[in-house]
């Protein structure tokens, strides 16, 4: 499949894109090079290959789920500059419309 100069400048214009005659050329010989590369990939016989997200077999590498007690509200407010009740208070930052 090629990938024609004027194809580069089309794509460039819908991207806003400033390019030399020079980017032009060398991004159109890039992306042929590409899509001929796509191309001998898409010659594979895939069919039997399921799809995999990792090349090699991947574990779980968490730590188990445990309850545990949480913080006490009063400790976890005590340094607190200001609050509310059992709450932060924060400066306000949307304004009313």
């Amino acid at each position: 499949m090629a990938f024609e100069e004027s194809e580069v400048r089309y794509v460039a214009a819908l991207a806003r894109l400033s390019l030399t005659d020079e980017e032009i050329h060398r991004f159109s010989t890039q992306l042929k090079q590409i899509l001929s590369y796509v191309d001998k990939l898409n010659q594979l016989k895939t069919d039997d290959i399921s799809p995999t997200s990792h090349g090699i077999p991947m574990q779980n590498v968490f730590r188990k789920d445990e309850v545990i007690p949480s913080l006490d509200v009063e400790k976890a407010l005590s340094n607190a500059p200001a609050r509310e009740g059992p709450f932060f208070l924060v400066p306000r930052v949307i304004e009313d419309a």
